[in-house]
């Protein structure tokens, strides 16, 4: 993986690193490549969707649902950049990778919250002023937005989603930096441009990338699909090392794959890279370590898919 070069990882990952990464990785690979935009932030930036592979049937792999958690969205670019390099070659896995695309094409959605993740970056000059005096007031006061997870209306984007959302907790009860729920699920444009993307390219396989505690959940009321779900998380757990969340008996949902499993009834992880590091994004220096970690995640998912009967 070499020739993998535009993606920078030594600084933080920003929605404008993001979008010059694609227009050059576009240039270079087009036609390995299908980008499209499915839709918009609440403050108009684009949550942009890759396809890598020609195959008929699809993963997905969706970074940054929480502004503090862009180092997801670099984890997503470099590995589309390293996959769409590797394509006609022989690669980490022991196949050629392009034929596992000619029968499973993976989709990257890397940075769902852009506003969120330009908030916790302290940009806030791209807001309208009076928005901005909002923003600290959901911050608690505080102009230094390290801690940001929630959009750019103050809603926690991973409590947006309809399974189990009528349990989350009520509190807090107005827009706040993290884990507003909203006054009803899909209410965020961002979750609603998502789901809508996902009923589209019905994935056989989804997977949502967090940060931090080196932790796969997998267990939302899987029924009788509790096994080969097991199964599969095991296998990304071998690949990275990250531990198995014990699955909690009251789960409370809210989030994407809880929406996914019980919507599709089809497999779908939350994987948590980095260390624990409190509320803040994890340092760039973790990033090579959780790279290694997490590299072959999209081509064995992809693999693991093809055995899959939708």
């Amino acid at each position: 993986m070499t020739s993998a070069k535009i993606v920078k990882v030594n600084k933080p990952y920003s929605f404008e690193m993001l979008e010059d990464d694609l227009s050059k990785i576009n240039k270079k690979y087009k036609e390995k490549l299908k980008i499209q935009s499915i839709g918009t932030s609440h403050f108009g930036r684009d949550i942009w969707a890759i396809k890598l592979g020609t195959g008929k049937k699809n993963v997905v792999l969706i970074g940054s649902h929480h502004g503090r958690e862009w180092m997801t969205s670099l984890m997503l670019m470099k590995m589309l950049e390293s996959y769409a390099s590797t394509y006609n070659k022989r690669t980490f896995l022991g196949f050629k990778s392009n034929q596992i695309f000619n029968d499973v094409s993976i989709w990257f959605v890397p940075m769902l919250n852009p506003d969120g993740v330009t908030i916790q970056q302290n940009d806030l000059k791209s807001f309208p002023s009076k928005h901005q005096r909002l923003l600290v007031k959901m911050n608690d006061g505080s102009k230094d937005f390290k801690r940001w997870k929630a959009n750019g209306l103050g809603i926690d984007l991973n409590r947006q989603y309809p399974a189990g959302w009528e349990s989350l907790d009520r509190e807090p009860a107005s827009p706040w930096y993290r884990f507003y729920k909203g006054k009803e699920p899909l209410e965020s444009k961002e979750v609603r441009c998502l789901t809508n993307f996902i009923k589209d390219i019905d994935p056989t396989i989804a997977i949502a990338y967090h940060t931090a505690g080196r932790e796969i959940y997998w267990n939302y009321k899987n029924g009788e699909n509790l096994k080969r779900d097991k199964w599969m998380a095991k296998k990304i757990s071998k690949i990275t090392g990250y531990k198995l969340a014990v699955p909690d008996q009251n789960a409370t949902g809210g989030g994407f794959t809880d929406w996914f499993i019980t919507t599709y009834h089809r497999p779908a992880m939350t994987i948590e890279i980095s260390y624990l590091v409190g509320e803040t994004n994890p340092p760039l220096s973790t990033f090579h370590k959780e790279w290694k970690r997490n590299r072959n995640v999209g081509i064995k998912i992809a693999k693991e898919a093809k055995k899959i009967s939708n």
